[in-house]
């Protein structure tokens, strides 16, 4: 049986989205360029479009101080 889950790599390590049915099986796992890798399906997860465009414009006062230079730095705990 085949099943395909989304997950994220950081750091050397692959956190997956959600929990696999299987208990034990081989992976193959295939990397997406950086922008396929940064749409975030939304549904999935359990927010509307609605609250997601409330986050953005909520968080959009700290997007100067994400972009700073050398915050990447950060991106890496």
């Amino acid at each position: 049986m085949l099943e395909a889950i989304k997950g994220h790599y950081r750091n050397g390590k692959v956190e997956l989205y959600e929990k696999p049915h299987l208990k034990e099986s081989e992976v193959i796992i295939t990397f997406l360029n950086s922008e396929e890798a940064k749409v975030v399906d939304l549904r999935a997860k359990g927010i509307t479009k609605e609250e997601a465009g409330d986050l953005r414009s909520r968080l959009k006062t700290f997007e100067t101080d994400w972009n700073a230079e050398g915050m990447e730095l950060y991106d890496k705990i």
